[in-house]
């Protein structure tokens, strides 16, 4: 019997991991310079907290992966997205409560939703978001979208366009729901079982279906702009202004409205238009919600706004630009263990090394001479200190600079002492050793 990972998941194996520690770094970086704090919610949640009411979202009704433990009545999902399950916590620890609103908080971690695998989208995936909770102001979403351009501009990106729609206030969008339930009444029964079920539910969400996307009836259907009162207008007219002031370039797309029910006001997708993404173009999206906060029994009228970004998604997107994120940096020192008598030393010397910051290895196989050099070579180390019966009996080792080819002999004790002068002889650019510590 063989045994495989389920389909939808992956492992992200050692040799790739370098790329997804460096995507967190930037990200934690970024939400820094931001003053956006770290959230940690549930992997779990009380279903109800993802499934609200009469939602019309595929998210809801085909992909949530809910279960009930054995003598157990209550009802858990594994959450799909982050945003339910931060206004939870925004709600339930009082957080509105605080002086300084709004809340800037971000989030980094797996998401499962029960789709269709195909490149770019899992039903195990990494999820990037932020969320901007209790104040509401058309230049807070500005700054969410700067927030996202920034971050994925500065990873080099450059084939990507803002899309920006609004979905306007609640008077707005009855109105056009209104409009839209017109529209397709008389077609409604020749459409697909979706558009049916969101007729009922969201007739906005019609306009996002993929499979009567080219039918007449969805190019002649009314326009969301038509719809707007003056204070929706005037918000959207905002937004608007902040992005040109920041030099971020957007496109309006009349026809986003975004795949989950709670969005209002501002909603935005950035996609890529490399031709390597195909159908999973989208590099981060999300919106504004009025009501959500209010529905979990926070303060009526209070808002928030968000968006996510599936790293899965993004690492492919670099990869499509040929942008890469590995870490070249290799190790610091090997030691070559040339006596079985020697395992012992080499073992306290590669400690003491760590412990001084350098990032080392040794070889545990009893392998030759030849063999271990050849480590060396592969994990690009810049140091290479051999020790053997000669090097045990004399209390020396010799070290060899890999890129000089400079070799020194030197006392086992000053071992540590000698490391620091020769890595910072050959980093005199920098404030430290080559493996980026610092060294007292």
């Amino acid at each position: 019997m063989s045994y495989q990972v389920p389909r939808g998941t992956q492992d992200i194996l050692p040799q790739d991991i370098s790329k997804w520690h460096r995507l967190e770094d930037l990200i934690r970086q970024f939400c820094y310079v931001y003053n956006f704090e770290e959230i940690r919610t549930p992997i779990f949640e009380h279903t109800n907290v993802f499934k609200r009411g009469n939602d019309s979202s595929d998210m809801v009704n085909k992909e949530m992966y809910t279960f009930k433990l054995e003598n157990s009545s209550t009802s858990l999902t594994l959450r799909p997205e982050g945003t339910a399950g931060v206004v939870r916590s925004f709600v339930e620890h009082k957080l509105y409560g605080q002086p300084d609103l709004p809340l800037k908080t971000y989030y980094v971690g797996p998401q499962f939703r029960h789709e269709r695998p195909q490149k770019g989208r899992m039903r195990i995936f990494n999820q990037f978001g932020v969320e901007v909770l209790g104040a509401k102001d058309p230049l807070i979403d500005v700054e969410a979208i700067a927030l996202g351009w920034s971050f994925v501009s500065a990873l080099g990106l450059s084939d990507l366009k803002v899309l920006i729609n609004t979905l306007g206030d609640d008077e707005s969008r009855n109105a056009y729901r209104a409009a839209l339930r017109d529209h397709f009444s008389g077609s409604i029964s020749t459409m697909c079982p979706d558009c049916q079920r969101r007729y009922e539910q969201n007739p906005l969400r019609i306009l996002d279906c993929k499979i009567d996307h080219d039918l007449d009836i969805m190019k002649s259907a009314p326009k969301m702009s038509d719809y707007l009162n003056e204070a929706s207008k005037e918000y959207f007219d905002a937004v608007k202004q902040g992005l040109d002031a920041l030099g971020i370039p957007y496109e309006i797309d009349d026809r986003l409205v975004r795949g989950l029910d709670y969005y209002t006001h501002t909603v935005f997708e950035v996609v890529s238009v490399n031709r390597e993404m195909g159908a999973q173009s989208t590099v981060f999206a999300g919106g504004r919600y009025d009501g959500l906060i209010e529905y979990f029994g926070g303060p009526k009228g209070m808002s928030g706004i968000g968006w996510a970004m599936g790293l899965e998604r993004l690492l492919l997107a670099c990869e499509a630009e040929g942008i890469s994120l590995e870490d070249e940096n290799g190790l610091d020192v090997y030691v070559l263990c040339l006596a079985k008598e020697a395992k012992m030393a080499a073992l306290q010397m590669v400690t003491e090394l760590r412990s001084n910051g350098y990032r080392c290895e040794t070889d545990y196989l009893g392998r030759s001479f030849k063999a271990q050099f050849k480590s060396v070579e592969r994990k690009h180390a810049k140091m290479a200190v051999f020790l053997g019966d000669q090097e045990l009996k004399n209390g020396q080792v010799t070290i060899k600079e890999i890129a000089t080819q400079k070799q020194h002999t030197v006392p086992m004790e000053d071992i540590v002492s000698v490391m620091d002068r020769l890595f910072g002889e050959n980093t005199d650019e920098e404030n430290g050793c080559a493996c980026g510590h610092h060294h007292e």
